[in-house]
């Protein structure tokens, strides 16, 4: 009974420790149950956060390649815009080039060409100021108790003689170096004043030069005329691009005439767009091509305006009343698209005295019209290269012009050059260039302005107005008459200078000749020349 009872009782222990495990198991398959739908609600909530995330980032991605593609199409629009106002500009600047000048004083200030401007002072060097000579410190004696110190007194004496000896030390170094600034000063504003008397003395040659060439100028001497009237168109602003602003100048006293051969832009000038636009299609910009008629018509007008300028400015630069005709060649020096060869092609010539043409109102007149009242010669097609023929040719008579006999045909077989005279050596050398095909003028020996020879080559494209020194040394030329050489061309506006001489030239001749129109022909040369155009076989023999 006792053992069944016990048996019962361990089964009852055993079952509810069953029971008890089986529901902890259920439990633990809650508690799992639970964790894995949480984990997968979890997992669903993040990838709807992902896809929301994504679908943000690509409405971002579409709005920011929206707001680029906008940017870009303004951005090509502003290009278009740009072009379009670059052009305006320049059809502004080329429909202006009468107008512009108006505003414009062009006569020439003599004063402006002097120096006024003092030589700067002389400023002491902040290292070179006066210093304070260092003062001697006392050295202080011994007080209280230590008066009665054994040898206290001496010691005092001591130190102080140490402390005087070191402020001698330290005020002949500062002696010293105060005569050392002193002796740089002296020799800074000794310097100084050479500097000084040397600008003074340039600033005076200068001034002088000035004097000079005004004095000459208001007499109508004819190269000062050509000079200042020079300095007036060189001064002349013009567009950078296409205008190459060359020109020669020529002056007849006895008629008071200023002739002027003036270099014209070629059509190209005119830009051949007439306007820009944007397509978006096909992302492009696209020029709208400018009308055949309308180019021809403002090529008309920019070389009316620069001929109808030119007469301006030097009418109203005037100052010496030098002027009572001007006459203005205008000329293209291009290439003939028919044969490929340089060309000077004269497209407008006009002649104006100065009472009839001060009386315009250039700033409303039709300039095309305004120079054909005035009697000028106009091409019709000045784009096409269609010439007319000038007024007065440049090549005008020059009264330093005189009659050259015929040295070559009397000269003996075999001759020395250097036995010539100056006289006739420039005859020799004005005889040779006339055998080589030029139209050579010899020119007096006196007031001739440093030319010994003029030559007009009057061919269409070697053409223009050649200078021409002839020295008969023994010694090497120096750089310095190649400098004249190259002055007396700018004021007789010619287009080439040569040099011949019966001896050579020294390298800063050749130097200064590099990328200059100017010929250096030396004896040797010269000896070729002769031998080849004259039939002459010459020597040079000191």
């Amino acid at each position: 009974m006792g053992r069944r009872s016990g048996l019962e009782g361990f089964l009852r222990a055993a079952g509810r420790a069953a029971a008890a495990a089986q529901r902890e198991n259920k439990r633990q398959q809650r508690m799992q149950a639970t964790q894995l739908r949480q984990l997968e609600r979890h997992e669903r909530m993040a990838a709807a956060q992902q896809m929301r995330e994504l679908r943000a980032l690509g409405k971002q991605e579409k709005e920011a390649a929206r707001l680029a593609k906008a940017e870009y199409l303004q951005d090509r629009q502003a290009e278009a815009d740009d072009l379009n106002a670059e052009l305006k500009d320049r059809l502004e600047e080329l429909e202006g080039l009468l107008l512009h000048t108006l505003s414009v004083n062009d006569t020439i200030s003599f004063d402006s060409l002097r120096h006024t401007d003092p030589y700067p002072g002389f400023k002491v060097p902040k290292d070179l100021v006066p210093g304070l000579a260092p003062v001697e410190v006392e050295v202080p004696g011994p007080t209280g108790f230590a008066r009665f110190w054994p040898g206290a007194a001496k010691r005092h004496l001591a130190a102080q003689a140490a402390a005087h000896q070191a402020h001698q030390q330290v005020l002949e170094q500062f002696h010293r170096a105060e005569a050392q600034k002193k002796q740089r000063l002296a020799d800074l504003r000794a310097q100084h004043e050479t500097e000084r008397t040397l600008y003074e003395a340039d600033v005076g040659r200068r001034n002088a030069e000035v004097d000079e060439f005004q004095s000459a100028y208001l007499a109508h001497e004819p190269d000062a005329v050509v000079a200042y009237n020079d300095m007036v168109l060189t001064r002349s602003e013009y567009p950078s691009e296409g205008f190459p602003q060359a020109f020669k100048l020529a002056y007849a006293e006895a008629s008071k005439e200023l002739v002027i051969e003036y270099d014209l832009p070629e059509v190209g000038v005119v830009p051949t767009e007439a306007d820009y636009r944007y397509v978006k299609t096909r992302d492009a910009i696209d020029s709208k091509a400018r009308k055949a008629s309308d180019i021809k018509s403002l090529y008309q007008d920019i070389i009316a305006s620069i001929a109808l300028r030119t007469l301006h400015e030097a009418f109203e630069a005037d100052q010496a009343n030098a002027l009572a005709l001007v006459t203005f060649n205008g000329v293209v020096d291009t290439h003939d698209p028919t044969t490929g060869q340089e060309v000077r092609v004269p497209v407008v010539s006009v002649r104006a005295t100065k009472a009839a043409f001060l009386q315009l109102r250039l700033e409303r007149v039709e300039k095309v019209a305004c120079l054909r009242s005035l009697g000028a010669q106009v091409s019709n097609r000045p784009d096409e290269l269609q010439a007319i023929k000038p007024i007065v040719e440049f090549n005008m008579v020059d009264k330093r012009f005189i009659a050259q006999s015929d040295v070559l045909s009397g000269l003996e077989s075999r001759p020395n050059l250097l036995d010539l005279t100056p006289s006739e050596f420039e005859s020799l050398v004005s005889n040779l260039f006339s055998r080589m095909g030029l139209d050579t003028k010899l020119t007096r020996s006196s007031r001739d302005g440093g030319v010994d020879a003029v030559a007009f080559d009057t061919r269409p494209v070697l053409g223009g107005k050649v200078v021409i020194q002839a020295k008969r040394y023994r010694d090497t030329v120096g750089v310095s008459a190649v400098r004249d050489l190259y002055g007396t061309m700018l004021n007789e506006g010619a287009s080439k200078g040569i040099l011949v001489c019966t001896s050579g030239y020294g390298t800063e001749a050749f130097n200064f000749a590099k990328d200059k129109p100017i010929e250096l022909i030396d004896g040797g040369g010269l000896l070729y020349l002769l031998r080849e155009h004259a039939g002459l076989d010459a020597r040079i023999a000191a």
